[in-house]
């Protein structure tokens, strides 16, 4: 439940998602669910000669399974603060 909570956190914000096929979307994250299923609005491609079909797609729901890594804006992240929550989750599972 930390990554969920943590990308909760990061609604409004502006991420890029790589997916596990190479393709990569910048968007703005809209939402998140418990499966880390993820929703951006606005989307573009990071590389448009390669992918051209998605240039017209302006929404769209990422399945979490299919993610490779989600880059996130440094100035938004907390990592003090996401590695306290990680050692108090770690603690409360033993």
């Amino acid at each position: 439940m930390l990554f969920y909570s943590f990308f909760k956190s990061l609604v409004g914000k502006d991420v890029v998602v790589e997916l596990k096929n190479d393709l990569s979307i910048c968007g703005t994250l809209h939402s998140v669910d418990q499966y880390l299923n993820i929703k951006l609005t606005d989307i573009s491609v990071t590389d448009p000669e390669k992918y051209p079909h998605m240039l017209s797609v302006k929404n769209c729901f990422i399945r979490g399974s299919v993610v490779r890594y989600v880059q996130l804006p440094g100035d938004e992240v907390d990592t003090q603060l996401l590695q306290d929550a990680a050692r108090k989750e770690a603690v409360s599972s033993r």
